[in-house]
C-alpha cells in the first residue's frame, strides 16, 4: 500500500434530533415515511443520505455495482392537521390498498402495529398523530374508514403519493 498518506473515511452524520419519524410503511417495491422536520436541515438531505447509504450497503452485500433505486423520492409538504391524519391513514392502509393483506394490521412492515400498541416499536414518535384521538380503537376506526374514503374520493388524489 501507500502507507500513511491514505486519508481515513469519516462518515458525516446528521444531528439525531433533526427529524422525527411519525409513521412508515415498507412495501415490496417502495416505501412511505411521514417525517417531521425539526430543524433547517431539509427532508431531501435526510432521504438522499438514507437512500445512498442503503444502496452502498446492498451493493456491497450482494457484490453488485450501479444504481439500485429507480426513481427519486416524492415529497409533499404537510400543511394542516387534517392532511397529517389522512397521510398517516393512507400510509398505514397501503398494504391493504395494494391487496397484500386483508387488514392493515396484518402487515408487519409498517408502524401501524405500534400505533395499535400490538408491538412495542421505538422508531416512531406517535404523539403528534395520536393526540387527535381519544383512544387506540378511535384511531383504528379512522384508519379503517379512511381506506374506503380515499379510494372513493377523487378530490383526495393529492394524498395518493404512489
Amino acid at each position: 500500500g501507500r502507507g500513511s498518506s491514505h486519508t481515513p473515511y469519516i462518515r458525516k452524520t446528521l444531528p439525531s434530533d433533526a427529524y422525527g419519524l411519525l409513521c412508515y410503511c415498507l412495501m415490496p417495491n417502495h416505501f412511505h415515511f411521514l417525517i417531521r422536520q425539526n430543524t433547517e436541515l431539509s427532508i431531501s438531505k435526510l432521504l438522499a443520505k438514507v437512500c445512498t447509504s442503503y444502496s452502498k450497503y446492498f451493493n456491497q452485500k450482494y457484490e453488485r455495482v450501479g444504481s439500485l433505486l429507480q426513481d427519486r423520492f416524492k415529497a409533499v409538504l404537510v400543511d394542516s392537521d387534517s392532511y397529517l391524519l389522512w397521510l398517516s391513514a393512507y400510509i398505514h392502509n397501503n398494504p391493504k390498498t395494494a391487496k397484500l393483506v386483508e387488514m392493515p394490521e396484518e402487515w408487519k412492515y409498517s408502524s401501524y402495529l405500534d400505533y395499535l400498541e400490538k408491538r412495542n416499536g421505538v422508531l416512531c414518535d406517535k404523539k403528534l398523530v395520536s393526540k387527535f384521538f381519544q383512544s387506540i380503537p378511535e384511531y383504528q376506526k379512522f384508519v379503517d374508514e379512511s381506506c374506503d374514503k380515499i379510494k372513493e374520493n377523487k378530490d383526495m388524489e393529492y394524498l395518493l403519493l404512489d
